[in-house]
């Protein structure tokens, strides 16, 4: 309202906002606006039979889902592991065997590019050692043994710090990386009763031969049913004892050169090869071996050993380029193999009549 004209607006009754509200009750209401029989809490017994039915039907759903799961879990245990007693069921052992197989084929090529030209493509030995002899397989290259060669070096073998051999892994300042001496040193250690795939080193494809249009193999060096005989001479730590080692007891002789006496028979070797490889000699009567070592700088002798394998007459052993004359003892008639100790592919047969 506005204020009338001469009326004192202090003669009006003071008025305070905001005004206070009177006081007002609760309108009483219920407290469910929908029917009593909606908010009834008894199933009837359709609805009940319904809820059992549901809930055995999740149980037996459950209970299917839990024997796929496990059924699956066992098969795949069963395909992964193999079903015990029936070998070549393994996927897991499967695996792991194609996965050596391609470490021995890649190995291979890693040999043959760094380490044939002194030991030999087939590890028959030149420069350096014998890496596929039985013995030495059996017993001495073993994987251990193999990396700390590797990683030290010709000196780790014979404690020579001028030795050939040089470090070969990377760590050490070789050229080497890990993956290349694992496959190295898998294919040093394969059996010769696998066969294998001749690889590529560059792309990796098999080799095919232009000859027969066949895919070229391999096999490896050891024999897996090789056991030294109770008897057997142990492998010297340092390969160039071997060169040193005595004739085996009762044997007639171990001898390099002496003086001419009976028949005397011309060998050669070049190439880790005697050249020939059969000898005549007269029974009975001693007789010479004019040996000549064409190798340059390879060490090579000549041993004889008779039908059963021992030794009847070792040589000694020298290195290319050099001439030496054995004197041999009389031997009884009968067929010889002559051997170098050093190369064991190197063999011959003397037929003494």
């Amino acid at each position: 309202m506005t204020d009338q004209p001469g009326q004192d607006r202090r003669s009006r009754p003071e008025q305070r906002l905001p005004i206070q509200r009177p006081p007002s009750e609760p309108v009483p209401a219920e407290r469910f606006t929908s029917p009593p029989a909606i908010r009834t809490f008894e199933l009837t017994p359709e609805r009940a039979a319904g809820i059992v039915r549901q809930s055995g039907s999740a149980r037996w759903f459950g209970f299917l889902a839990t024997l796929v799961v496990v059924i699956f879990v066992i098969i795949y245990y069963f395909y992964e592991l193999g079903v015990p007693g029936i070998p070549g069921t393994s996927r897991l052992t499967k695996e792991v065997e194609s996965q050596q197989v391609l470490l021995v084929e890649r190995g291979y090529n890693v040999y043959q590019a760094n380490c044939a030209r002194c030991h030999g493509v087939q590890g028959e030995g030149g420069i350096g050692p014998v890496l596929n002899d039985q013995m030495k397989l059996f017993v001495h290259l073993n994987e251990q043994y193999l990396r700390n060669v590797l990683y030290a070096g010709g000196r780790y073998v014979c404690g020579n710090d001028k030795s050939l051999m040089p470090v070969w892994d990377n760590r050490n300042g070789g050229p080497l990386n890990y993956q290349q001496i694992n496959e190295l040193i898998a294919y040093l250690r394969a059996s010769k009763g696998t066969e294998f795939t001749l690889r590529d080193p560059e792309l990796f494809e098999p080799e095919v031969d232009p000859g027969t249009g066949e895919i070229e193999t391999f096999r490896g060096w050891r024999d897996d049913a090789f056991r030294p005989a109770p008897n057997a001479t142990a492998v010297p730590a340092c390969w160039t004892d071997a060169f040193n080692t005595p004739a085996p007891s009762g044997s007639p002789a171990a001898s390099g050169s002496a003086a001419p006496v009976g028949t005397t028979v011309a060998l050669s070797a070049l190439n880790i090869l005697f050249e020939p490889t059969t000898l005549e000699a007269p029974a009975d009567a001693p007789f010479n071996i004019e040996f000549a070592n064409n190798d340059g700088g390879i060490p090579h002798n000549v041993a004889i050993r008779d039908g059963g394998g021992a030794d009847v007459f070792t040589g000694e052993t020298f290195n290319g380029v050099q001439t030496r004359t054995y004197s041999v003892p009389s031997l009884a008639a009968g067929a010889y193999t002559f051997i170098c100790t050093v190369h064991p592919n190197m063999t011959g047969t003397l037929t003494v009549q």
